[in-house]
């Protein structure tokens, strides 16, 4: 197999089965059927995977593009290798409920720790700040 530089490298992989972790956090599972100079990607019977614990959800998404600078990680799965995992599938309305009791006790956590932070005299710039510093 020859090296191709860039993206190029990646029309091997199109109509291909594909995980891609995006840098917001997501994690999309679909088949790579479009790719160009940029990166970006456009994914066909695409499914949005939530875990939570051992629980995961898949919310379809259908045709799905992606931009370059949004992929984080891009791997082709194995759809000959057998399953061995250890999660448990639930529907798509008892993940998004797990999912929000997660998110609303990392709040909670995240409130306790400015608080002991603003008792101690420290403090932290919140992200939308940021950019002003």
């Amino acid at each position: 197999m020859n090296y191709v530089p860039g993206t190029a490298s990646l029309i091997d992989d199109i109509d291909k089965k594909h995980l891609v972790l995006l840098r917001d956090g997501r994690t999309l599972i679909g088949y790579l059927r479009s790719i160009d100079q940029f990166a970006n990607l456009v994914f066909h019977q695409t499914v949005e995977r939530i875990h939570v614990g051992k629980k995961f959800g898949d919310i379809p998404r259908g045709i799905f593009i992606v931009r370059g600078e949004n992929v984080v990680l891009l791997g082709e799965i194995d759809m000959e290798k057998p399953c061995d995992t250890v999660l448990q599938q639930v529907s798509i309305e008892e993940i998004l409920e797990e999912q929000r009791l997660q998110q609303q006790a990392k709040q909670e956590t995240e409130k306790v720790k400015m608080q002991v932070l603003k008792d101690r005299g420290l403090s932290i710039p919140k992200a939308d700040n940021l950019d002003e510093y």
